[in-house]
């Protein structure tokens, strides 16, 4: 059925007694119908037809009241989808930003200024406790938080262009370029200072969320190392011993976590492996000891030879 354009309701009905409508009354008119029986049967044949339209127009009403209705809905649906989507964007890269900033987002504490400073090791260093990977405990011992509190006029996180061993460039991060300058190996360090770095960076893996059982492990390999009896021998073999093996133990067990044999008990001190380390130690510091005899030795014989020359002419 074609589109109705006009209401029905409005429409007025011809006057059938004009002259205009002269023919069709004649065609109506008989013996038994008179000129105002045809009037009257022309009106209401109108409005049988016009009461048809105004039934058509209500349903055509009704439909497209319908159809208004449901199209509002769909698009009503259509801007509660958009904006559903844009709500869980927001709460995605509010989740995201809480993840890699949660620092930002930890609640502030009733308290005030605190009596002692904190000792915040550099971001390099945090990043690898943060990661789980291997780290020198220098970065805890006071030159290593000294260095990171030194005036920085790049930001750590920024990347530069450095020179690597093989003498090819890449880019690294300032705070791991500008760290190795003064970073000392495990093995190397102090054993004072590794005692008092240790509680420093069980502090930083608490923080970083590491498995309690992880931050126990390593609270206990630490503390079997620091109350070994080779700590307490009067020559330095056993404490170089002792820190070698610390060195060499962790360094193997971050890399065996990543491997299918998977993490084992680092606080378990193996006896054979330790009494290996100490005669390598007590051998590669007999070798320096001589070496530098050596050159000693060498060099004042250099230097008589060249007395002798001087006094000979």
């Amino acid at each position: 059925m074609p589109r109705m354009r006009n209401d029905p309701n409005f429409n007025v009905c011809p006057d059938y007694a004009s002259d205009g409508f002269a023919n069709t009354r004649a065609q109506l008119i008989s013996d038994e119908v008179t000129e105002e029986q045809a009037i009257q049967l022309l009106k209401n044949i109108w409005e049988a037809n016009n009461n048809v339209d105004k039934v058509a127009w209500q349903r055509q009403v009704a439909e497209d009241r319908e159809e208004h209705a449901h199209r509002k809905q769909l698009e009503e649906e259509e801007q509660e989808r958009i904006e559903q989507a844009r709500i869980q964007e927001e709460e995605a890269a509010c989740k995201e930003d809480r993840k890699k900033n949660k620092h930002k987002f930890t609640p502030i504490l009733n308290t005030g200024i605190l009596d002692d400073p904190a000792t915040t090791p550099c971001s390099y260093a945090l990043r690898k406790i943060e990661k789980g990977e291997y780290v020198e405990i220098w970065y805890f011992t006071n030159d290593g938080l000294d260095e990171a509190n030194l005036k920085k006029t790049v930001d750590d996180d920024a990347m530069i262009m450095s020179t690597l061993a093989d003498s090819s460039s890449a880019w690294v991060s300032a705070a791991s370029t500008r760290s190795a300058r003064a970073v000392v190996n495990d093995e190397d360090l102090p054993f004072e200072e590794f005692c008092q770095a240790c509680p420093r960076m069980l502090t930083a893996m608490g923080k970083a969320d590491w498995p309690e059982d992880r931050v126990r492990m390593m609270a206990k390999f630490w503390r079997n190392i620091q109350v070994h009896e080779y700590q307490s021998m009067r020559n330095l073999i056993g404490q170089k011993a002792l820190l070698a093996y610390q060195a060499e133990q962790r360094r193997r067990w971050h890399i065996t976590v990543k491997t299918s044999v998977g993490p084992y008990d680092l606080s378990i001190v193996n006896k054979k492996v330790l009494q290996e380390t100490r005669e390598r130690v007590y051998w590669d510091e007999r070798d320096k000891r001589d070496n530098a005899r050596n050159y000693k030795v060498s060099l004042i014989q250099s230097m008589k030879h060249k007395l002798e020359l001087i006094t000979w002419f």
